[in-house]
């Protein structure tokens, strides 16, 4: 791969980004999508231009058991949960990604999908599936696409997809500038003991490592006993917040102005180092 080390000026690509959190309720579909209406429609009133929101957002996270997955899946794109958000997305001129159950034929899949101004546009099956999704879902088998928008070039990443460092370097060589991630974070081993979530950290550093935008959208709430921890947040393409943390336990949204064409200028650390060029595939792929 041939990659500039000395940034080129490059023509501003400014968007706003906003992510959801709030408290999608298992197995209330209807429920869940007219909150992701409403919450959507004020992100576009704040002027967002594409809007993130969390992992199974239509469906709700902590399943009784397989018949329950089914029941609450569908079809992407062609599925009820699906049309409704392409449908609000075509309405408000907006591009949305959202985490939703899929039905494929007798499998079924952790996905997320993204719609736009003209519809459906792609989706993205979980690749690395955390504790009991191993009962219900299948894992991904269609890789990590990256989406060409009119602004740039936008990746998905769900959830536990975050503890490896090989999703968001697989996402950026492959040309993603905004990885969007709907995620339900679940506390972590010791962190009652400290201030800021492991997955806020280690999405930050994924950012400043690859030199991206990275979106993440949590939900709140506890479901079935399972508590989650929100705290969603926006990370500039160096790793700092942009915009967040946002609280533990209550329903926000996260709006941050960025341009996509700094990233290639934040890759190029200086005359001499490049985070991506630098890299040793010689030694270890």
């Amino acid at each position: 791969m041939e990659i500039t080390l000395v940034p080129k000026i490059s023509t501003p690509r400014p968007l706003s980004v906003a992510t959801v959190q709030f408290e999608p309720i298992v197995g209330e579909s209807a429920r869940n999508l007219a909150a992701i209406n409403r919450l959507v429609r004020i992100a576009k009133a704040d002027g967002a231009d594409i809007v993130v929101l969390p992992e199974l957002a239509v469906s709700g996270y902590n399943f009784r058991d397989a018949e329950e997955v089914e029941a609450l899946s569908g079809a992407v794109p062609g599925g009820p949960g699906a049309d409704v958000l392409c449908q609000l997305a075509a309405e408000l001129s907006i591009y949305v990604v959202s985490g939703i159950a899929e039905r494929d034929g007798g499998r079924f899949y952790n996905s997320a999908m993204i719609c736009g101004p003209q519809g459906f546009i792609g989706k993205y099956r979980k690749l690395h599936l955390w504790n009991n999704e191993h009962r219900y879902f299948e894992k991904g088998n269609i890789g990590l696409p990256v989406f060409d928008l009119p602004f740039g070039r936008v990746g998905i990443a769900i959830c536990y997809d975050g503890w490896f460092p090989e999703t968001f370097r697989s996402l950026a060589l492959a040309g993603a500038e905004l990885v969007c991630v709907p995620t339900n974070w679940v506390p972590m081993a010791g962190a009652e003991s400290v201030a800021e979530p492991m997955a806020n950290i280690l999405h930050k550093a994924a950012a400043h490592s690859n030199g991206m935008f990275i979106a993440c959208a949590d939900r709140t709430g506890t479901e079935r006993g399972q508590r989650f921890i929100g705290r969603s947040l926006i990370i500039g393409p160096d790793g700092w917040p942009i915009s967040g943390p946002a609280s533990a336990d209550r329903e926000e949204i996260l709006l941050a102005k960025i341009d996509l064409s700094s990233v290639a200028e934040t890759r190029a650390l200086n005359s001499f180092n490049h985070l991506l060029g630098d890299r040793r595939a010689d030694v270890y792929g």
